[in-house]
């Protein structure tokens, strides 16, 4: 059985992934142990202790170089601040990851692109299998309404806690969406709306829209307007768990695969 570490473990999504490691949710891995370099006052803890669970006996550590000797494969859940230094640290002792992290700067991306040379990298902002279909399916409407006058928008619901907007997902979704219709997101991204607009809303235009509140999970729907009718595809998420047996089929897909980037789309044969 292959060994499974966490990094980002004293975090809510950490918690859940070492809940479902212990729960024996994914067959061929098991918890072999967490880092939280930012949680100064959990280190040490019982890794079960942190999600829940009786006691394991062991401890979550901030020592990432010593973790990455033991461990098989990893899933990085942590602030993208800091992620090419700590993926770095793995990619030198030849080691898997997938990283769940969203929030991630142009530099930053850049930067695991280049670590995929030296390394099994699998990235998704999202590891759910129903939110990675939607995806699918928003490319090929956008590629079938093109250029027939439907607006394109991305509406998003996450739980107060959540520090980016617009969320990984939902810049998931919008690429989606530009590939499908011709354009590079960059170019068309419209992030929220306020005051009065100097002209109508242009037709090569994304926009984007972000709630926070509550304890909400995941809320997703992606629309496209036009002239007497609406197309909305949606998906909610209402467990954080959906996420992480996700993200563990994913870590025991790439565990063994050669160095390259790969998606979800790989793991679930939708490419």
């Amino acid at each position: 059985m292959s060994k499974a570490f966490i990094i980002g473990g004293a975090g809510r999504m950490g918690q859940t992934l070492m809940r479902c490691l212990i729960d024996g949710h994914v067959d061929r891995l098991s918890l072999g142990g967490a880092v939280d370099l930012a949680s100064i006052p959990s280190q040490g803890s019982d890794l079960g202790t942190l999600a829940g669970r009786a006691e394991i006996g062991i401890p979550l550590t901030s020592d990432l170089p010593a973790a990455a000797a033991e461990g098989d494969v990893f899933i990085e859940f942590s602030f993208h601040a800091g992620i090419v230094q700590r993926l770095s640290v793995l990619a030198d002792a030849g080691k898997a990851v997938v990283v769940g992290t969203t929030g991630l700067t142009e530099d930053e991306w850049a930067g695991l692109k280049a670590l995929s040379a030296r390394m099994p990298l699998l990235y998704a902002p999202n590891m759910s299998l129903g939110l990675n279909l939607l995806a699918s399916l928003v490319e090929d409407a956008a590629t079938r309404l093109r250029d027939q006058g439907y607006d394109i928008e991305v509406t998003e619901a996450h739980h107060r806690r959540k520090l980016d907007a617009p969320s990984g997902t939902a810049l998931f979704l919008g690429e989606a969406a530009a590939r499908g219709s011709g354009w590079e997101l960059k170019d068309v991204q419209k992030d929220g709306r306020t005051g009065i607009a100097k002209g109508e809303r242009p037709e090569q235009e994304i926009g984007f829209h972000a709630i926070r509140g509550g304890d909400i999970v995941g809320d997703h729907t992606v629309m496209f307007a036009t002239d007497g009718e609406l197309l909305e595809l949606s998906h909610r998420a209402t467990s954080r768990d959906t996420f992480a047996i996700g993200a563990l089929r994913a870590a025991d897909w790439v565990k063994d695969k050669a160095p390259g980037l790969y998606c979800m789309k790989d793991v679930l044969g939708l490419s």
